[in-house]
């Protein structure tokens, strides 16, 4: 009886030895498969990370680029801006219009026309407008009329000015 206790004790041993080599592998095999996974998992982050560093850093090359565009016509724009108030300063608009107000006239509504085009240029519209008639004609002081047609008075040619009597 002592030997079949034995074997009995033997056979339980081994089968608690192969249970648990048995329980082992399995959650080995688990281990390796969820760890597999997460790999694969870091592989995909890995390499979105490197594709987002790299259009980070392509954007970074073309914001740098037309920062630098940016800063040459900022100083582009400065220095017209410095030349017009150097004009200015050597001009006295005020004399200038009482000698010749037709001629100054003209040449403010040339000027507002030229900047007017080239605004809708910047914003788009590729349309072409004719040069107003008051701009055109050569033979005027190429700013004798006045935007205002339909009342009595227009010419513009006059440095006085029309006053009503107070009452």
């Amino acid at each position: 009886m002592l030997k079949i206790y034995a074997l009995i004790i033997i056979v339980g041993i081994l089968g608690g030895v192969g249970y648990s080599a048995k329980y082992y592998y399995d959650t080995t095999q688990a281990t390796i498969a969820t760890l597999r996974e997460n790999n694969a998992q870091l592989e995909v982050a890995v390499q979105t990370a490197t594709e987002s560093i790299e259009t980070l850093q392509a954007d970074a090359a073309k914001i740098s680029k037309l920062n630098t565009q940016l800063q040459s016509d900022l100083q582009k724009a400065e220095a017209y801006t410095d030349e017009l108030r150097g004009k200015l300063s050597r001009m006295n608009l005020v004399v200038e219009a009482l000698k010749d107000a037709a001629v100054l006239e003209g040449k403010m509504n040339g000027a507002t026309a030229k900047l007017w085009r080239n605004f809708m240029e910047d914003t788009g519209n590729t349309e072409q407008y004719p040069l107003p008639e008051w701009l055109r004609r050569e033979d005027s002081g190429a700013g004798d009329q006045s935007s205002n047609e339909d009342r009595e008075d227009a010419n513009t040619n006059s440095v006085e000015t029309e006053t009503t009597p107070a009452s």
